[in-house]
């Protein structure tokens, strides 16, 4: 069964730090670019920061570059969003989505073929 699960998420005060892991099964990430989005309440989906198969490309959006890292470890089937610096805007719930056929990386959601169930972040004092 093809699955991606998302966990890492919870409560956390502004300033603080998550990260998130995204384990794939029933594939292998290998040849997937992976994507993280998140939806907030009322909120349109939005891409956060995305990666290549290989790891040599990611993107990350103007409100999170600088803050949050992606990484994959492809031997453990695995993608990370390491998030620092954390804000109260950045509550939502984390997606993690794998896309085969992707050239380099992208934030556009229809581009992927599997997502995760999601993880809730809460940036809250």
């Amino acid at each position: 069964q093809v699955q991606l699960v998302e966990s890492g998420g919870g409560l956390v005060q502004p300033g603080g730090s998550l990260r998130l892991s995204c384990v794939a099964s029933g594939f292998t990430l290998d040849d997937y670019a992976i994507g993280w989005f998140r939806q907030a309440p009322g909120k349109e989906r939005e891409g956060v920061s995305c990666i290549s198969s290989s790891g040599d490309i990611a993107y990350y959006t103007k409100s999170t570059k600088g803050r949050f890292t992606i990484s994959r470890d492809n031997a453990k089937n695995t993608a990370y969003l390491q998030m620092n610096s954390l804000k109260p805007e950045d509550t939502a719930v984390y997606y993690c989505a794998a896309g085969l056929k992707i050239m380099g990386a992208t934030m556009r959601p229809v581009m992927y073929d599997y997502w995760g169930q999601g993880t809730q972040v809460t940036v809250s004092s």
